[in-house]
């Protein structure tokens, strides 16, 4: 009850739980008539950012920042994406990738909400850069996560050395539960969009629902299991294609 000051949320030096009724809005310099509520951060011990963008019509989301790379994933409303040759109009379930230093606007057509995924970008010696991808989650086919058909993984970006970051949704029938409890050197930013679960981070145990994000540092022990009568679905990035030792 918020009388009594409770929430939810809980951040600790290696895993983060927030919950909406603590989001903060605040302005960005170089956006429009558009506000962000930051999610993760370095602040927290993260090594990228992840935003809600809440954007007027005709507001305008500004690029990242020198060296930066951006994934957006529209969650409702309608932008028009210009990558400079052609506009694509981008409502629910659209996303694009942004190489660092691209050059694109985004625009509002009408009041609209995304998530952003900021980090800069770590160039792999022999590799042409990556490319800008504008696509529909709906046009990426998903598979069965370890054998097991009830747990079904879409990569949204290419597996492709190219790529320092891959972003995924992953969707559990009731009752599915990863696997095994997870450890690695990879951290995740998470957001719950549909559906819920019960998500163990070290050894906390959190009720999460949609609108519910997730920062997993490092090394952070993780499981999750889906509970209630949907399909529980969530959209995850992660840190991949990178030697550990020069990947901070």
């Amino acid at each position: 009850m918020k009388q009594f000051g409770h929430t939810r949320t809980k951040v600790t030096p290696n895993h983060a739980f927030i919950t909406p009724d603590t989001h903060v809005k605040a302005p960005i310099v170089g956006w429009d008539n558009a506000e962000a509520i930051t999610l993760i951060s370095p602040h927290m011990g993260a090594r990228f950012t992840m935003y809600i963008a809440l954007i007027e019509e005709n507001g305008n989301v500004g690029p990242a920042g020198e060296g930066v790379e951006r994934f957006i994933f529209v969650l409702n409303g309608r932008l028009i994406f210009d990558d400079g040759n052609k506009e694509t109009a981008m409502a629910g379930g659209w996303y694009a990738y942004c190489p660092a230093d691209a050059k694109y606007t985004i625009r509002a057509a009408s009041g609209s909400q995304m998530v952003l995924i900021e980090r800069p970008y770590l160039p792999l010696a022999g590799y042409d850069a990556p490319e800008m991808i504008i696509e529909h989650e709906n046009h990426k086919q998903s598979a069965a996560f370890l054998g097991d058909e009830d747990a079904q993984l879409k990569l949204l970006l290419p597996d492709d050395p190219r790529y320092d970051m891959g972003v995924n949704l992953f969707r559990f029938k009731p009752g599915t539960p990863l696997p095994f409890v997870e450890t690695h050197v990879m951290e995740h930013g998470l957001m719950m969009m549909q559906g819920g679960g019960v998500y163990r981070l070290d050894d906390n145990w959190y009720p999460i629902q949609q609108g519910d994000v997730i920062w997993m540092g490092s090394y952070c022990p993780q499981w999750f299991g889906a509970l209630g009568k949907e399909d529980a679905i969530y959209l995850y990035y992660k840190d991949i294609n990178r030697d550990p030792l020069l990947g901070k």
